[in-house]
């Protein structure tokens, strides 16, 4: 059994990704839930663990889009429902990105 290794609170989250794997083609995804130091995504094909690359999608803070864009490991690939969920840990968030993703998890 895989213990979770989640250091932060998660707030489920739920809109349309796009994930730029280096090496790789951009791939569409969708987020499942995010916390403070990284994200889940759906994908449609398996990603390696350790495997980094750019991942972006919209935060909904005081009723504006933000446009989140940041670099991120893959700590995890599960096959689960016919597709794959990809944990990503944050890897060097900027600061506005920080304080966004922080307002979003209140």
């Amino acid at each position: 059994m895989v213990a979770d290794q989640r250091t932060s609170a998660r707030k489920i989250l739920k809109v349309r990704a796009v994930l730029a794997m280096e090496g790789q083609a951009p791939v569409q995804g969708r987020t499942s839930d995010i916390g403070t130091n990284g994200v889940s995504i759906t994908v449609p094909n398996p990603l390696q663990t350790g495997q980094t690359g750019q991942v972006g999608f919209d935060l909904l803070v005081d009723g504006k889009p933000f446009p989140l864009h940041a670099r991120a490991k893959v700590v995890y690939c599960v096959f689960s429902n016919g597709e794959f969920k990809a944990g990503f840990q944050f890897m060097n968030l900027d600061l506005a990105a920080m304080g966004k993703l922080s307002r979003f998890l209140r």
